[in-house]
C-alpha cells in the first residue's frame, strides 16, 4: 500500500510545497527520509544495467548517462525515441522496479494531487558537471492523464520549466538533494530541461546528480 506517511515532511512547512503553475509542484526534501534505500536501489539497478550514453535519432551522443528500471525502459537510437521492455545492451528485461521507488513515486504524486499513480518506467539519469538537458516534452507515453514524478539526488541543479511551446520563457527552479518535482494535468506537456550543472560535491554521490523520472508509459 502506498502512503505519504512513508515520506514525511522534513523541512520547514512553509517551504515544503511550492506551486510552479496549475498541475506542477516542487516537494522540497520529500525523498530525504528514504535516502539510504533509494541509493541502495540505484546501485542494484546499475549493477544489472549500467549507465550508458544513448544516441539520438539524429546521430548525436547524449551527454547524460542513463539506464532504466521497471517493465518498460526509455531508449533512443537511429530509429527514434521509444519505450522497450528489453535492455538493448544486454538483451534482457530491465531491472525490476524497487518497492521504495514505487512508494516514493506514488506518495509524491498523491501529495501533488494525483492519487493512484503507479509508474511502469523509471528513467535513471546521471549528470556530471557541465551536463545539461535541453528543453523537451515527454510525449512517448500513451496516457497523458498520468503525471511525471522527478526526484533529484546528489549535487544541485537548476530545473527549467517552460510552457507549452519551446519558445515560451522557462522558469528556473533550483533543486537540491531530495527534492521532488511533480507535473501533470494542465502542465503535463510543458517543456522542461536542466541547465548545465556547476562543479560541486555531494557526500553520498560525489560530483554527480542522479535523477529518477517516474512515468506511466504503457
Amino acid at each position: 500500500m502506498i502512503t505519504t506517511d512513508l515520506f514525511p515532511a522534513t523541512l520547514n512547512p512553509s517551504r515544503q510545497y511550492e506551486t510552479l503553475c496549475a498541475g506542477a509542484v516542487v516537494l522540497r526534501g520529500f525523498a530525504l527520509e528514504n535516502e539510504r534505500p533509494l541509493l541502495g536501489a540505484i546501485e542494484t539497478i546499475t549493477a544489472q544495467a549500467p549507465f550508458r550514453h544513448l544516441i539520438t535519432p539524429g546521430g548525436f551522443r547524449m551527454s547524460v548517462g542513463m539506464t532504466n528500471a521497471g517493465p518498460l525502459g526509455w531508449v533512443s537510437d537511429r530509429r527514434g525515441y521509444r519505450y522497450d521492455a528489453v535492455d538493448p545492451d544486454s538483451g534482457k528485461p530491465w531491472p525490476a522496479m524497487p518497492e521504495v521507488f514505487l512508494e516514493l513515486a506514488g506518495a509524491a504524486a498523491a501529495r501533488a494531487g494525483f492519487p493512484g499513480f503507479v509508474p511502469d518506467a523509471c528513467l535513471v539519469n546521471r549528470y556530471e558537471p557541465g551536463t545539461r538537458l535541453t528543453l523537451h516534452q515527454d510525449r512517448n507515453e500513451r496516457d497523458f492523464s498520468q503525471p511525471i514524478v522527478s526526484v533529484s539526488l546528489g549535487i544541485p541543479a537548476v530545473f527549467l520549466f517552460g510552457g507549452m511551446q519551446r519558445t515560451d520563457r522557462a522558469m528556473r527552479v533550483p533543486l537540491a538533494h531530495g527534492d521532488v518535482v511533480v507535473w501533470g494535468g494542465p502542465a503535463r506537456l510543458r517543456y522542461h530541461g536542466v541547465l548545465p550543472l556547476k562543479p560541486n560535491h555531494h557526500e553520498a554521490l560525489g560530483a554527480c546528480r542522479i535523477n529518477l523520472t517516474f512515468r506511466r508509459a504503457g
